[in-house]
């Protein structure tokens, strides 16, 4: 099965308009046996409850009664059960759980689409293809403002990017490679299937509904068309100076050379998100001057220190180097610090009465997973930040496992002796 794909894989790298008309039949017992073992069987259940390990009881016979619904297209998606986590703005994101069995067609469609488009996306699309990540899109991003005499920044956000992707367009952009009428119509099929919510169906007319299996590469897709191609030949291509965009699924940032040039991006930009179906959130969204001469220009014109811009869980603002050289520099935003330590706090108090020798190899995962997201260049500060205010939540939970005082602080200090806490450390270079 990975042999079909590399070679579909192969033919859309290596055609300017590859068309595929026969990729249904990739659905096969191969291809959903396999994602049935990359799926996680510890994730939540959909509407139907039903687990990874109880589907895999009478696993062959499931997956050929599948793969014999999807040839007669019987089969249909099961409505996506409906949760909302916190954001680090206070505000609640809308995910959505898919059944057991959705998640490995889902997974199969997706590896379809990835072999299929992968090859097409540009060099600047970072969100969820492989070997890609937020690190290299901040390094991106970062290297281009200062080699690239970067001077203004369009920061920009799309409101409710998965909820409002138009299905007309969606289609259209998936049927520009792919002909296969089965193909289209299983993923139409995903996109109207419908959300339950407290109980009540809500049927889907427009959006992608986060947290699906497929959602992310149908993004890209979007992305990809509207923004992207978009971007590259009216700007990078025509553009009178240096600019840059780097995209991380639906997270994006842009930077020009000039200011007529960034204020026309930013005005066309509006104009072809609203053709799509899109628009920004305006509270959310500016353009402002940042870069090389951002201080200086500031101080002539009697104005403060330049401004700062968000993205992917970082503020981002102009500092200098170890050699006096003007660099970007990251720091943990600081709502998104304040959440994590929030989601610590009530992590440490569900769990104050667990076993020290079962309690702190946990804890130091969560701290290792913090670092690696937050560990870049400059960002210390804010990690040591993070490990003393967890220090402390810890000191105070393990002191209220009973009435009486467990530890005193020389005592707590003994504790972690045996049991150190994992230690901040950078984990990737924006500079190297």
């Amino acid at each position: 099965m990975g042999t079909k794909l590399e070679r579909i894989a192969d033919k859309s790298a290596h055609e300017s308009r590859p068309i595929f008309t026969s990729l249904y039949h990739l659905l096969n017992e191969e291809l959903l046996l396999e994602c049935h073992k990359e799926l996680d069987g510890k994730k939540a259940v959909g509407i139907d409850e039903v687990t990874k390990e109880e589907y895999a009881r009478n696993l062959r016979e499931n997956i050929r009664n599948l793969v014999k619904r999807l040839k007669n297209k019987s089969y249909k998606p099961k409505p996506t059960l409906r949760v909302y986590i916190p954001k680090a703005n206070g505000r609640k994101r809308p995910l959505g759980i898919a059944s057991y069995e959705d998640k490995i067609v889902q997974l199969g469609l997706k590896k379809i689409l990835e072999a299929v488009y992968e090859p097409k996306f540009q060099d600047n699309m970072y969100g969820f293809p492989p070997n890609r990540n937020w690190h290299m899109a901040i390094k991106e991003m970062c290297i281009s403002i200062v080699r690239k005499r970067i001077n203004y920044v369009v920061d920009a956000d799309i409101k409710g990017f998965f909820d409002h992707m138009s299905h007309e367009w969606t289609m259209k952009f998936v049927g520009y490679y792919i002909k296969d009428p089965n193909i289209l119509w299983q993923i139409k099929k995903y996109l109207k299937a419908g959300v339950l919510e407290s109980g009540k169906y809500q049927t889907n007319e427009v959006g992608s509904v986060q947290g699906n299996i497929i959602s992310p590469i149908l993004a890209n897709i979007y992305m990809h068309h509207v923004l992207v191609l978009w971007y590259k030949a009216y700007y990078e291509k025509r553009g009178t100076g240096k600019s840059f965009l780097v995209v991380y699924a639906d997270d994006y940032l842009a930077g020009f050379e000039h200011k007529g040039e960034a204020e026309r991006y930013y005005k066309e930009m509006q104009e072809r998100l609203s053709k799509y179906g899109l628009e920004i959130e305006t509270s959310k969204s500016r353009l402002l001057e940042f870069g090389r001469y951002a201080k200086e220009r500031r101080k002539r014109r009697g104005e403060g220190k330049p401004e700062t811009f968000d993205f992917l869980g970082f503020t981002f603002y102009c500092g200098e180097n170890q050699a006096g050289k003007f660099c970007v520099k990251p720091k943990t935003n600081g709502k998104r610090l304040a959440t994590k330590l929030k989601e610590m706090k009530q992590w440490l108090k569900y769990n104050r009465t667990t076993p020290l020798k079962e309690l702190m190899p946990i804890l130091n995962l969560k701290l290792t997973g913090h670092y690696r997201y937050y560990g870049l260049t400059y960002n210390i500060q804010s990690l040591i930040k993070y490990h003393y205010n967890t220090t402390l939540l810890l000191f105070r939970w393990m002191n209220r496992r009973s009435q009486k005082k467990s530890y005193n602080w020389e005592g707590f200090k003994q504790m972690l002796e045996y049991y150190p806490l994992a230690y901040p450390k950078k984990y990737f270079n924006l500079y190297a």
